[in-house]
């Protein structure tokens, strides 16, 4: 007989409640609580709400103007990783279970995407585990993942699946670097991030494809989901947590310990003039968008882009991973040109005034340079 989870479904739900919900469901994965089965929700948020990683700075991230201006909740995650903008065309995923000791957060992250592969599957969709923790099909975003283990040993993975995006509305919200392309901004973020709408031609929505992903959480783990609710103690325990932690003004207004920057550089090659948009997090990459008059991004540089991600801004490392990619080639270029390129906009960024970092009060340690966005361990770093 297959091990039985607990499902939890729930739509609309607002920014700080539904983060709430899913730290309260660790309660009782405490080392010190008695062995349950794990507990998988699969839900979306109200139309809509924008949520930054744990180590983000928030007006770094958001337009908090645009967010007052069209109703956006605003909140910060558990998880790592980058802003988010959710509604109802967004399925939050999110599994509580006991941390296993024996396992690396990067291992458990893979084991969990074979059920999100499997999810697609059953949509017709071939995903692919890929990049840094995100789930890609053709080199695209379709979902992002991220990992929480508290000092109790209570695990949360977390997950988004696109089921459709409103692209003006994301690039409305939220400072990415797309946004500075203007009238080429939708289809720069069309060209890196896919929807199971796009994929399939038939449109759906975070309802349409609960069912699908909870197949691929079934198969992939040989399990049988049987549907419950959060009982009295999650219930008040969330409710805490709206008030004490993800509405709370120190919570939303910590600052990431290293400094956010933006730089850019040119660069021309036979392709045409190519503009290269960095942002750094301390002496790491945190995101690289290459614009050009491109009638379709080349694959080797979407590698690029996906390759560079939370990398040191350091040359031999962003010379290996522009020879791997493709890009140079794709672009007419020798790599130590492209490279050099990258490095230029790195020290742009760096060469700019930025908002002093401020050390989160309960933050249990630094995260690996591999793992600062996307794995988030404590107390002891993956």
């Amino acid at each position: 007989m297959s091990e039985v989870w607990r499902l939890l479904t729930d739509d609309r739900a607002g920014a700080a409640a539904g983060l709430a919900l899913d730290e309260a469901l660790m309660s009782r994965y405490a080392r010190d609580e008695p062995e349950c089965p794990p507990t998988l929700r699969l839900y979306s948020y109200r139309d809509h709400c924008a949520l930054v990683g744990r180590y983000q700075t928030l007006e770094a991230e958001v337009d908090l103007a645009a967010c007052r201006r069209t109703g956006t909740e605003v909140s910060r995650r558990l998880t790592g990783g980058g802003a988010i903008v959710m509604g109802s065309g967004q399925l939050g995923i999110a599994y509580v279970d006991r941390a296993r000791p024996s396992q690396r957060p990067r291992e458990t992250i893979e084991e969990f995407s074979a059920a999100l592969v499997a999810g697609c599957a059953g949509l017709g969709i071939p995903a692919s585990f890929g990049g840094k923790n995100d789930l890609e099909v053709g080199g695209r975003k379709i979902a992002g993942l991220g990992l929480y283990i508290d000092a109790a040993g209570a695990m949360l993975f977390h997950a988004s699946v696109l089921a459709d995006l409103d692209v003006a509305f994301m690039l409305q919200v939220l400072q990415i670097p797309a946004a500075k392309l203007a009238d080429r901004a939708a289809c720069a973020v069309s060209e890196r991030i896919t929807t199971v709408s796009g994929e399939t031609g038939v449109r759906h929505d975070a309802a349409t494809i609960r069912p699908h992903i909870a197949d691929g959480f079934a198969k992939a783990f040989g399990v049988s989901l049987q549907p419950g609710t959060p009982d009295r103690r999650e219930r008040a325990r969330a409710a805490a947590l709206v008030l004490n932690r993800y509405r709370s003004e120190s919570w939303l207004s910590e600052r990431s310990v290293a400094p956010d920057a933006n730089g850019s550089a040119l660069l021309k090659t036979p392709a045409g003039l190519v503009r290269i948009y960095l942002a750094t997090h301390g002496d790491l990459i945190k995101s690289v968008m290459v614009a050009g008059d491109f009638n379709d991004l080349p694959v080797g540089l979407a590698a690029m882009e996906s390759g560079l991600r939370w990398r040191r801004l350091e040359h031999d490392a962003v010379v290996a991973v522009v020879a791997r990619s493709g890009a140079a080639e794709a672009l007419g270029v020798a790599p130590e040109l492209l490279a050099a390129a990258v490095m230029e906009a790195g020290r742009h960024a760096c060469e700019r005034p930025v908002a002093k970092a401020r050390r989160p009060a309960d933050l249990a340690f630094v995260p690996e340079p591999a793992a600062v966005a996307d794995l988030h361990r404590s107390p002891e770093p993956a």
